[in-house]
Formats: C-alpha cells, sequence, structure tokens
C-alpha cells in the first residue's frame, strides 16, 4: 500500500494566458508516460477571467483541465456571476475569513486516494482590506478539521512577507500539513518545510504572460503607478507564457509533509498552441 499523496498547487491564474499555459500543461501531465504524477490538483483563480475575478464560464472550461480544487482571494466577487453559482460550484472556495454569511464555502473536504484532504483559503490583514483573523479562525476550527482530514492545506492570499511566514510558523504548531502562500504573483525561492511537519512557500507565483507587470500589461501599469490616477488593467499579450506552482508529496496517515519543491516553466508558445 502506497502510504504518500502528491499535490500540484499552480499560482494565480492571471487571464486567457494564465488558463492557455494551465491547459498545455496539464494535459502534458495526462499522457500516458505521465499518468498519475498527480493525485489532487489545486489552483488558485481570482485572477482567471481576464485578470479579475472567475466567470462561470471560466469556472467550467478549467474543471474539464483536470483541477480538482479552486481556491480564490480578494477578487473573486469582481465577476458580478460569482453570486450565480458559487453556492453550485462543488470545487470553489472563497477565503474563510470573511463575515458569517458571505456565500460559498471558505474549506471543503475532498476524497482523495482513501484520504480526506481538507483545503481552505484565508486572507492576510497586513496591506489588506479589514477582514476577520485567519489567527482566530485557526484556533477555532483546525482541531474539528484535523479529526475529519489528515492533510490540510491553505492557500494565504496575503500581501506581506512577515505575515505570511509567521502565519506558516503559526499553522504548523496546529497540525496544518501545507501553508502556500499567493496574492503577489512573484514566486519565492523559500519552500521549507516548518517544524517537520509543514510545507510552507511564501508565494507560489502567477501563471500567465512571461513579459508583464505580474500579468498584465506594462504601459497601464507603469501610468497608474507613476501618476496614482485610475487606470483600466488589461492583460498583457505575448506568445511566451509562464507557469508557476508546487508540488508538494504528504503523508496520508499523519497528514505530514515529505518534501516541496518548486515548479517553473517558461514556454513560447505558437498561434496554433494558443
Amino acid at each position: 500500500m502506497n502510504n504518500e499523496i502528491k499535490i500540484l498547487f499552480l499560482g494565480d491564474i492571471v487571464g486567457k494566458p494564465g488558463r492557455t499555459v494551465v491547459k498545455n500543461y496539464l494535459a502534458g501531465l495526462q499522457s500516458p508516460e505521465n499518468a498519475k504524477i498527480y493525485d489532487f490538483v489545486i489552483a488558485n483563480v481570482e485572477n482567471a477571467s481576464h485578470g479579475f475575478g472567475l466567470t462561470e464560464k471560466n469556472h467550467k472550461e478549467l474543471s474539464e483541465y483536470g483541477i480538482n480544487c479552486f481556491t480564490s482571494g480578494n477578487h473573486i466577487w469582481d465577476k458580478k456571476d460569482i453570486f450565480t453559482y458559487i453556492e453550485n460550484s462543488d470545487r470553489l472556495i472563497r477565503p474563510a475569513n470573511y463575515p458569517e454569511g458571505t456565500p460559498g464555502k471558505g474549506c471543503r473536504i475532498f476524497d482523495v486516494d482513501d484520504t480526506k484532504i481538507a483545503v481552505i483559503n484565508l486572507l492576510g490583514r497586513t496591506f489588506m482590506s479589514p477582514i476577520d483573523s485567519p489567527w482566530d479562525y485557526i484556533k477555532k476550527h483546525i482541531s474539528e478539521i484535523k479529526k475529519v482530514a489528515p492533510i490540510v492545506i491553505i492557500d494565504f492570499h496575503a500581501e506581506a512577507t512577515a505575515e505570511k511566514l509567521c502565519f506558516g510558523r503559526f499553522c504548523s504548531e496546529h497540525g496544518v500539513s501545507a501553508v502556500l502562500g499567493t496574492h503577489t504573483h512573484v514566486p519565492t525561492a523559500d519552500e521549507k518545510i516548518l517544524n517537520n511537519y509543514t510545507a510552507y512557500i511564501t508565494d507560489a507565483g502567477f501563471c500567465g504572460t512571461y513579459d508583464s507587470i505580474i500579468g498584465m500589461e506594462y504601459e497601464t501599469s507603469l501610468k497608474r503607478l507613476m501618476t496614482n490616477l485610475p487606470a483600466r488593467f488589461d492583460i498583457a499579450e505575448g506568445n511566451i507564457l509562464e507557469l508557476n506552482a508546487v508540488s508538494i508529496t504528504f503523508d496520508k496517515i499523519s497528514g505530514c509533509a515529505k518534501n516541496i519543491e518548486r515548479i517553473r516553466l517558461i514556454k513560447d508558445y505558437s498561434e496554433a498552441d494558443i
């Protein structure tokens, strides 16, 4: 009996370029020679529809790629139709530390290869909009979740590096199997196992256009940063796309992370590929 389970966590998918590179990468993993590399695939999708939010159409599209769970963040509400389908989705989660009564679920438990995996989405508070405490959420809920699911994975959608690092350490003391940072779109080189138990990375990075400002077009980003005036961000275009992700292996019984590895793919796609 194999007591290990392997998951793939894809960083923030940004617009059509992000969806394209993820589609091609996952299709390659499903070839006969690569069969069953990963038991479970998670992706952050809060920027998947033109950089802001997730439409129901793109939810369906990404589901067909083989992604088992969608995490999100503060931009998940940016497309109005989210409110028409979030309650019916069997894989989308929104941050769990939104106030009580917010549509959707902040934690889902999945049956994977004879074990249960809990996936939680939480927002940080430093340099972010006011939100309920992620620290209190862990103290209040994690012990009950661990009774059901030995493997607990958190997408911590936060801005500040120090907050992410401290939260990762805090979660490692509460039996969380992985704390994976998202939101800044810049992959960090600090993957590690905390307290010999918890897989951690400050930011998994993004999937989208390589020659961009975290997936967005340069000129608009420059104008907004130089003038501080409102401007409509557009997705950067180009055939060179990048994919950032992490691969993690867990012990099925204890929930302990055995290893974590960064994945970075930069590929020039032809028009036929796109």
